[in-house]
């Protein structure tokens, strides 16, 4: 055996772990694989398969070999940008677009680019801090409150950036978010559009999750009010289904057209352009025909379905939980039940975490993941424990649903359910 070499290491990545929701799930399928019954709340990826024609464009794109432009293939950022303007209603120009391998990539080469604090709602998705420590950027968190619903207000934004003082700053809103569920509302992305305006705010609007939304006709972005200071990001991976294909969009404003530049000489020294046939493929998602239009529509009905299945259980068993308006993730917290499990010896969501997945089984995120403090009694559900191609074909919609179709087609997700209530009852 070779003898191992001493190597440095960056010092910036040496604290930075392995990514939360990453390592759950392959702790999960650890344990699977040891024959073990585990109820996976802990990943967020659609269960559903990629759009048919869009698997097909991709299959009948793979003889495409060479490198495509670095902002993209030039039909791609043209389709993108009627979509925005037809499904979103946003004025947007092909010039204004760039793709790159996920919306995570684009957002770290932002975050590496534009000077000045990150500002992070907590709880927000668990990459943005990490992100930032890798470039060495300050992280300003604002703790949100679940009284409303996990939503940044204007007002807290506004005390933040006042302790920030007069330069640029950074902030970034996943919405609808991960890990609550969360979605603004145009009365307060307008109120936090004054304060960005007003406090030299440049916002980094993660909208991945734009198209998975409930009981709204269309989704409201904060670029709708603040358009010369929001960066939108989306991509292929939640609305259509299509994680594995590396696929992120980000729009810059005209008005940033400095950070545009930047991003093309950034992008041109390391990844250079997506790969092309993947490109094409997601022209087809982004063409947004019929077919593939009514897939993501039924697979919205179910996640909003799902979520409000596992919605009514934790109420039920006691627990604090804002009904979710979107993407497919819960944030109860066991706040009620503070006192008996502070008899167990267990005093944050760390620790309840891995109570539950050892006792009975059930995999959480804690919200300490998610920028909250270590004694906050919140995790992350994703409510995506079950086979998507089976509920696809089989789902009659969400007003045809009985008790029978529940435990045939949400098994993984009543289990799961009754597991916690279980565990609750030991307390």
């Amino acid at each position: 055996m070779r003898t191992p070499m001493q190597v440095d290491i960056n010092p910036k990545i040496l604290n930075v772990k392995e990514s939360a929701t990453l390592a759950i799930n392959q702790q999960v399928l650890e344990m699977r694989a040891k024959g073990e019954s585990v109820y996976h709340f802990g990943f967020g990826q659609s269960p559903f398969p990629v759009p048919i024609d869009i698997q097909q464009a991709l299959a009948d794109h793979t003889d495409k070999k060479s490198y495509l432009p670095t902002r993209g293939l030039p039909s791609l950022l043209s389709t993108i940008a009627r979509f925005y303007e037809k499904h979103c209603g946003l004025t947007v120009s092909a010039d204004q677009i760039c793709v790159g391998p996920g919306s995570k990539e684009l957002i770290f080469q932002a975050i590496y680019l534009l000077e000045g604090p990150l500002i992070i709602p907590a709880p927000s998705w668990v990459s943005y801090g990490p992100q930032a420590e890798i470039v060495g950027k300050k992280i300003v968190t604002i703790e949100t409150q679940r009284t409303k619903g996990y939503r940044l207000s204007a007002e807290d934004l506004e005390r933040v950036c006042g302790e920030a003082g007069s330069g640029q700053k950074i902030l970034i809103l996943n919405n609808p978010n991960n890990p609550t569920g969360s979605s603004h509302s145009e009365a307060e992305l307008i109120q936090l559009a004054k304060v960005c305006r007003a406090n030299h705010v440049i916002v980094i609007s993660d909208e991945i999750y734009g198209l998975v939304l409930f009981n709204k006709k269309k989704h409201t972005s904060l670029s709708h009010f603040y358009p010369e200071g929001t960066i939108i990001t989306g991509g292929l991976s939640k609305a259509f289904s299509a994680g594995g294909y590396r696929l992120g969009v980000m729009i810059i404003p005209q008005e940033l057209t400095g950070l545009m530049k930047a991003l093309m000489s950034f992008i041109s020294e390391t990844f250079s352009a997506v790969s092309a046939p993947i490109q094409y493929a997601a022209q087809t998602a982004y063409e947004y025909g019929d077919a593939v239009r009514q897939e993501v529509e039924k697979c919205t009905e179910i996640h909003q379905f799902a979520g409000e299945y596992l919605h009514g259980r934790f109420i039920k068993m006691g627990l604090n939980c804002p009904r979710p308006e979107g993407a497919f993730y819960l944030f109860p917290d066991f706040e009620p039940f503070r006192e008996a499990l502070a008899d167990k010896q267990i005093y944050g969501s760390k620790q309840l975490v891995a109570e539950i997945l050892t006792t009975v089984k059930v995999a959480l995120l804690p919200a300490s993941d998610f920028y909250l403090d270590e004694s906050h009694l919140g995790v992350r559900v994703a409510s995506v424990d079950y086979d998507g191609i089976r509920v696809l074909a089989n789902f009659p919609g969400k007003a045809e649903m009985n008790p029978q179709l529940l435990e045939d087609l949400f098994p993984n997700l009543i289990a799961g359910c009754n597991n916690l209530e279980k565990y609750l009852e030991t307390l």
